[in-house]
């Protein structure tokens, strides 16, 4: 019986993580999404290394903004 009630637990376990995954998968697309529009950049011309740059940009921006406050 136990180990059925352990069985049932892990499987809601793993059911609850997956939706934070797809939620915090959700809210990063957005995120992704609204700096890009926010930015006129364009999809097209995007590569990773300015992905990547941007992001950097971004991060310090929020850090030193969290550092102020």
């Amino acid at each position: 019986m136990q180990q059925s009630n352990l069985e049932k637990q892990e499987a809601k376990l793993k059911q609850l993580n997956q939706k934070i995954k797809a939620k915090k998968n959700k809210i990063e697309q957005n995120l992704g999404k609204e700096i890009i529009k926010s930015s006129n950049l364009n999809y097209a011309t995007l590569t990773t290394p300015q992905i990547k740059m941007i992001a950097k940009k971004i991060a310090a921006f929020l850090n030193q903004d969290q550092n102020n406050q």
